[in-house]
């Protein structure tokens, strides 16, 4: 058996690569510039041994094959080292497709929202239903010790991400993941730093639509026009669903309508129709995204030959992803949630999610800048008005904002000075400690702090509890 090294082994689709190639018989080891959690917690805890930083003698002298995640150069020492040894270069997708797919139905959940959501929901109403599925999720799923599985059963569920796969592969991961069914849920721009504008975006997405099979199929959210326009490349037969009526019109009979949408206690209710056919199921995640999210992962059951009831059975037994509007406790009466949205779409429609499931509290919005498209001013209008749905905004400094030049950053104080404008309280505090001893010297009880990041954010959501704990 070869023995592996992982470059770049503590991003979330590479520690879970590792834990699958562990299983499967390989010895692996892998290093990174940083250890983190809390990847590097779970290699720790599948006796995987980690290095940092990059250094040639990373490499062990029997490893036989090295797999590099695409944050890394290929002036990378280690890189250069496997190079120089003439050791065989995979990326994580190759790994996953050469590896761990042969033979496998793949069912692939891409667009530019919810793919995590998506495809942790659908893993978990298979293995529910009795499936044996592997599955790869670009997070940690809470029904599940961790973020990957591998199954002797015939399907494997993964996120395919539209972000590019390595430095000598700079096209899509998902287009190494052979489809046969595809999830997609939606398609705006972003990954402004790999993408030149929405067009060059679609592009990928189309060539994911042309691998489908005459014999797979394409579920789509016709909500969004561009993931329609894509639809019409596919070869397979597309099945639409869309939560917004007129969305569905002129496509046939192939659509199914999702609303309507209501919250009733812990859960969100949808109801999923087309033509005669109407079913109810309920979803512990709040908001009208997420019912949509549900209703692709429905309509996939029913295709794979599920009834109604059952895939309702399943849905309702899914407890989400962590950090996606996850409660990180109550303190003093201000419950604190974390989420990770960085799009203005996502932020919008997390605020609106919160404020639906939490009625009456007084929502105040932390939002740091941190993702490669959020950290340009792109979007700096869409985020003014996406923020504005919460009573009371804080956006934090662009996190590396050294590395994107002054003319193309966003402006964090012109965007709180927007939602100002709104007639909405907001502030532009740089630093976490600041904010933190903001949250701590304003929220009352009744209050709820919905933390926006697709990153550590300077430890805040640790650093806010301690705090608030102390400060009770």
């Amino acid at each position: 058996m070869t023995n592996v090294h992982m470059i770049a082994a503590c991003g979330v689709g590479m520690a879970s690569l590792a834990g699958m190639l562990k299983e499967k018989g390989f010895c692996v080891t892998g290093s990174d510039v940083n250890v983190y959690p809390p990847m590097s917690t779970q290699l720790t805890e599948l006796g995987i041994p980690l290095s940092s930083p990059y250094r040639a003698e990373n490499i062990p002298e029997d490893a036989g094959l090295v797999i590099v995640g695409n944050a890394v150069s290929r002036d990378n020492p280690e890189c250069l080292e496997a190079v120089r040894r003439g050791l065989p270069l995979l990326s994580m997708p190759q790994a996953v497709a050469k590896f761990f797919m042969s033979g496998k139905e793949s069912i692939v959940v891409a667009g530019t929202h919810g793919k995590t959501t998506t495809t942790s929901l659908l893993a978990w109403c298979l293995f529910h239903l009795g499936e044996d599925p592997s599955f790869l999720v670009g997070g940690v799923p809470k029904n599940f010790p961790v973020s990957y599985r591998v199954g002797a059963g015939p399907r494997f569920v993964i996120e395919g991400d539209e972000y590019d796969t390595a430095y000598f592969d700079k096209g899509p991961k998902f287009l190494h993941y052979q489809p046969k069914i595809v999830l997609l849920t939606s398609i705006e721009f972003d990954h402004a730093d790999i993408y030149r504008d929405l067009s060059h975006l679609k592009e990928s997405f189309r060539k994911l639509v042309r691998l489908l099979p005459p014999d797979g199929l394409l579920i789509a959210c016709a909500d969004y026009p561009d993931v329609v326009s894509v639809a019409a490349e596919a070869a397979s037969p597309v099945v639409f669903y869309a939560g917004n009526p007129p969305a569905a019109e002129g496509h046939g009979g192939d659509v199914w309508e999702v609303g309507p949408v209501f919250e009733k206690g812990e859960y969100t209710r949808f109801v999923l129709k087309r033509g005669m056919e109407a079913n109810e199921f309920a979803l512990r995640l709040p908001g009208r995204h997420n019912a949509a999210n549900a209703a692709a992962t429905a309509i996939t059951l029913k295709h794979l030959g599920y009834d109604a009831k059952r895939a309702a059975g399943a849905l309702a037994g899914y407890s989400g992803v962590r950090r996606r509007q996850e409660e990180l406790g109550e303190f003093g009466g201000v419950l604190v949630v974390d989420d990770f949205a960085h799009h203005p779409t996502a932020v919008r429609e997390t605020i609106r999610a919160v404020r639906a499931r939490y009625p009456g509290r007084r929502i105040i919005a932390v939002f740091e800048p941190r993702s490669n498209t959020s950290r340009r001013k792109i979007f700096q209008k869409e985020f003014a008005e996406a923020l504005s749905g919460a009573d009371s905004v804080i956006v934090s400094g662009v996190y590396g904002a050294e590395k994107i030049p002054p003319e193309e950053r966003l402006a964090p104080g012109e965007v709180a000075a927007a939602v100002l404008a709104c007639g909405k309280e907001a502030l532009y505090l740089p630093e976490v400690d600041r904010i933190v001893d903001r949250l701590v010297a304003t929220c009352r009880p009744g209050d709820l702090v919905l933390i926006m990041s697709n990153g550590g954010f300077g430890s805040i959501q640790g650093k806010l509890a301690h705090r608030f704990s102390i400060d009770a």
